[in-house]
């Protein structure tokens, strides 16, 4: 944040933070942690609403305790009396108490989800949304299923109009809570005011003239060519009905025809939908409603593979519904290249994005398309894990089996069997399967029983390992099929 117009004692204040910064960042340098988080916790006091200071502070944090995702030794100690202090700010509405409160405990436990969001509480309060969103971001990391902090985090998109994200984690809200209409409903008007806030639409009228062409079936009925019984309801009686009159009275505006999308989404129809979007977009020509339309068209081949992978489930021997299962599969993995290809030229920064596309190319075994994207998406630390791992099996796709063990190694300091189960698993047994072929018989042994010890019937790791135990002569000094525990 700029100075201009601040009073002399605020750019004294963030002159100070500024001094601070910079003593803690040579602190650093020489790992001196608990000097590090002195002066660092000194610099927010004076800015508060400096991103910069509050993400610095929370990695030198992480240092000090050597990223061990528990904090302080005995850190039960002193977490009760500083809950008391963040309640009683709370409820007093003394928000920069709150903060400092907040702060004090991520001194004892930076991973701690609720001193987190206490902190993201705090700053929303105080007008810090960057540090807010920050914070409840840092809190859903670590209680990724807890509902009352992703919808605090969804709202701080919301408040940012980074609807894109807000979408996406009220959708990890419905996985959790599959029958809360009132976060449904918010997923369905979020993606309708994105379009409308990136294109302007809101007060739009008349932004061009409907082609005047006869339409068919569902178009024809929403430009007004139809005529049926339920045009006669009388308004309000039907929320589609209502919609359509509106199209109808001004076929140029945009925001009728996402409410109607919106509508059609909502109860399930759709190819209604699809519909909807289309007419939009012949309105618009806004690449918004285009990815809006695919993102229903993408949904509705996803529920035709889910009714055919059942029906070929229930009848495993009939071959016109296995293959129809197989076709839709691939019709839905060619449509999600196709249209993650798009965005990724449009969203070039958007690593997730470039991750899911790897995906894709992964399962259509072209790994070398993936690696280039898998090698950027690994910038973002969210992703690197597992981006990593992926990395490692496009290599050993492409027979580079040294390169492979390279990203493996990389990864499988990253990856905890708790956190991320399958990417630690998948890891461990490639690197074991490296090191046999490498003749490491010891260095297999020990990656196979790193994944022994959470998942006794991952792929033949067993036997394997009872295999090289018996090459390396250790055959009685385990036994891998009595084990009572």
């Amino acid at each position: 944040m700029s100075t201009d117009g601040n009073s002399p004692e605020e750019q004294r204040k963030r002159k100070f933070a500024s001094d601070c910064f910079k003593k803690a960042t040579e602190a650093m340098s020489k790992q001196n942690w608990d000097y590090a988080v002195e002066m660092f916790s000194v610099a927010i006091k004076m800015a508060p609403d400096n991103l910069m200071y509050r993400q610095s502070l929370r990695g030198v944090e992480r240092k000090k305790y050597k990223d061990n995702k528990s904090g302080k030794s005995m850190a039960f100690l002193t977490v009760n009396s500083i809950r008391s202090k963040i309640k009683k700010a709370r409820g007093a509405k003394n928000w920069a108490e709150m903060d400092t409160a907040a702060e004090e405990g991520l001194t004892v436990n930076p991973w701690d989800a609720h001193f987190n969001a206490d902190l993201g509480e705090a700053c929303r309060e105080r007008g810090c949304y960057e540090v807010a969103t920050f914070a409840y971001e840092t809190a859903v990391e670590n209680a990724p299923e807890n509902k009352d902090m992703l919808i605090a985090l969804a709202n701080m998109y919301e408040r940012k109009r980074d609807y894109t994200n807000a979408v996406k984690t009220l959708e990890r809200v419905m996985r959790l809570d599959p029958l809360n209409g009132a976060i449904r409903s918010k997923i369905q008007s979020l993606g309708a005011d994105e379009v409308i806030d990136r294109g302007g639409y809101g007060g739009a009228t008349n932004t061009q003239e409907v082609k005047s062409d006869a339409k068919q079936g569902y178009e024809e009925s929403v430009k007004g060519g139809a005529k049926n019984p339920q045009e006669m309801l009388a308004p309000g009686e039907s929320a589609e009905n209502d919609l359509l009159r509106a199209i109808k009275k001004d076929p140029g505006s945009l925001a009728n025809y996402l409410k109607l999308a919106d509508y059609y989404k909502r109860e399930g129809d759709l190819e209604k939908a699809a519909g909807a979007f289309k007419l939009a977009l012949d309105v618009s020509g806004d690449p918004n409603v285009r990815e809006q339309m695919e993102d229903v068209e993408l949904e509705m081949v996803r529920k035709n593979l889910l009714f055919a992978k059942e029906a070929a489930n229930q009848s495993p021997t009939d071959a016109v519904a296995k293959q129809n299962r197989i076709d839709l599969a691939k019709e839905l993995l060619d449509q999600e290249i196709e249209i993650y290809s798009r965005r990724t030229e449009r969203y070039p920064n958007d690593m997730k994005l470039k991750n899911e596309l790897a995906q894709r190319f992964m399962q259509a075994n072209k790994p070398a398309l993936a690696i280039p994207l898998l090698q950027q998406a690994s910038k973002d630390s969210r992703l690197e894990a597992q981006v990593l791992v992926n990395l490692g099996l496009c290599f050993l796709k492409q027979k580079q089996n040294p390169l492979a063990a390279r990203q493996f190694k990389k990864a499988v300091e990253k990856l905890t069997a708790s956190e991320h189960p399958q990417p630690f698993k998948d890891c461990h047994y490639w690197l074991a399967r490296l090191a046999e072929e490498a003749g490491d018989l010891a260095g297999a042994e020990a990656h196979y029983l790193e994944i022994l010890g959470i998942d006794y019937a991952y792929k033949d790791v067993s036997a394997r390992l009872e295999k090289i135990q018996g090459e390396l002569g250790k055959s009685g000094d385990v036994d891998l099929g009595n084990s009572d525990e």
